[in-house]
């Protein structure tokens, strides 16, 4: 075995629940939560990355408004892809639009609109956007903030996301505004 440690397969005692210290009063968390926001409009959440991913994050561990999940919508621009990556986390992506393709610890899962593509617990993986000339969406929603809580997130990159637009993808422009709630072509 190499001199770096491998964290799947370690044999090191490691801690996987992190301590709850100072005041917790339930009544004071709920109340926080409570005067969160009960809605939050797209329109004035605005979308990252790009040029081939884009993503806007309504809900994430960050904003505190909820305690369990992320919720976040992807656009894969025509003929664009994520970045490849891990964590040990869950996901559920729901497919509102386009044809695609995830890339699952080297095994290929197709996908189009009204699929769910699941990523299982520690699995490399990759979205692609099948479609040279119309972009795909996908809703994704995490179990990121249980496993914050708990002291046992771990993510890793293994490439990054692409800084070029891919073929087809010039000049695409994410679709920041709404204006097709059905999802149809």
């Amino acid at each position: 075995m190499s001199s770096r440690e491998n964290h799947y397969h370690s044999n090191k005692n490691r801690v996987f629940v992190r301590d709850i210290a100072g005041p917790y009063n339930l009544g004071v968390e709920l109340k926080r939560l409570r005067d969160q926001p009960r809605v939050r409009k797209a329109k004035e959440i605005g979308f990252t990355d790009g040029p081939q991913a884009f993503s806007r994050h309504y809900v994430e561990p960050k904003d505190g408004i909820t305690q369990t999940f992320h919720i976040h919508l992807e656009e894969y621009a025509p003929g664009g892809k994520s970045q490849k990556h891990g964590h040990v986390n869950e996901a559920a992506f729901y497919i509102l639009d386009g044809d695609g393709y995830e890339v699952h610890d080297g095994i290929r899962y197709d996908w189009s609109a009204g699929d769910i593509a699941i990523v299982h617990n520690n699995c490399v993986h990759q979205h692609f956007n099948r479609s040279s000339d119309k972009p795909a969406r996908a809703l994704v929603l995490k179990t990121k903030p249980m496993y914050l809580f708990m002291n046992m997130l771990f993510q890793y990159q293994v490439t990054g996301r692409d800084t070029e637009a891919a073929p087809g993808g010039e000049g695409f422009q994410v679709r920041a505004e709404e204006d097709n709630y059905n999802h149809a072509e």
